[in-house]
């Protein structure tokens, strides 16, 4: 008797799934969903017993969650087109509650579709964007990530904290990428040494340890210059460093002017200014300036 009223109740349950279409069309597209997150989920971990380079590891991964997002999507329409009445009424109802609630999350998918696109930034490369500074590591749909560093005063030295950003920050805020276009940025250390000092001989000297430290990025910087001068207007009469001079309070200032690398700004800080005090504690004539007062009575 039991198992004829257990019949029953699963030729009811069954009648009405036929019966209603809209409920076994979610109930289908739940499924799907489950079965392409398990996929994604087991190729993912594939991906990282077999693959050891970390970028490479991550590019597949992307590609890999854009593949099956669009098949799922493609088989969504296809269960859900025979209702497209039903579909076009609901929509037509809650439209325009769901573009004022979801406002952000419609904003942070089409900027997605603008990163993706127009790509203002690319995993890997450094940007700043609304006060925030990092290495970019992901982007996702509805927001990137970066590897914070800090600020140009204490090195830019990654902090160890990721910062998730919403992609609509990049229609809000003004993105300022370090490595698009031209990969070198221009770098700048001041010596102050004093009046007494043999200034001219201190600029040869500064001028001869910037070359043997960033000379080499010249001729790499030019040939970039002439890829990209294509897509950008980049104007740049001269590559080489330069030391520039100039007069303050408390003695004459040399400026070091010279490329580098984005992410070695720290590493040649470090080395150039090394020299610098080697030749400051070799050279008599070199004295390095620091804020003084004198009283005359």
């Amino acid at each position: 008797m039991r198992y004829e009223q257990m019949n029953e109740i699963i030729s009811e349950i069954m009648n009405y799934l036929y019966e209603n279409n809209h409920t076994l069309t979610i109930i289908f597209s739940i499924g799907w969903l489950i079965i392409t997150i398990l996929v994604v989920t087991l190729i993912n971990r594939l991906l990282f017993r077999y693959i050891d380079d970390i970028s490479r590891y991550h590019a597949l991964r992307k590609r890999v969650y854009y593949a099956f997002s669009i098949v799922y999507l493609i088989i969504l329409w296809v269960l859900w087109a025979r209702n497209t009445a039903y579909i076009a009424t609901y929509i037509g109802l809650l439209s325009a509650g769901i573009a004022i609630a979801l406002k952000d999350l419609f904003a942070n998918i089409a900027a997605w579709f603008f990163i993706m696109i127009r790509k203002p930034f690319e995993i890997g490369q450094r940007i700043l964007i609304n006060d925030s500074r990092g290495d970019v590591i992901d982007i996702r749909l509805f927001q990137f990530s970066l590897m914070e560093v800090t600020d140009v005063q204490v090195g830019e030295q990654s902090t160890g904290r990721i910062v998730d950003i919403p992609n609509h920050f990049v229609f809000t805020y003004p993105t300022v990428n370090y490595t698009k276009g031209f990969m070198y940025i221009w770098n700048e250390i001041k010596v102050l040494i004093t009046f007494e000092s043999d200034w001219q001989l201190a600029k040869q000297k500064l001028t001869e340890i910037v070359n043997h430290h960033a000379l080499h990025f010249t001729e790499e910087a030019a040939e970039q210059i002439k890829s990209t001068a294509r897509k950008y207007m980049i104007l740049y009469n001269n590559l080489t460093p330069i030391v520039y001079t100039d007069v303050k309070e408390s003695g004459i200032e040399l400026t070091l002017r010279y490329l580098c690398l984005p992410k070695q700004r720290r590493d040649t800080n470090n080395n150039i200014w090394e020299d610098v005090l080697k030749l400051v504690s070799d050279t008599p004539q070199i004295e390095l300036a620091y804020p003084t007062r004198r009283h005359i009575i």
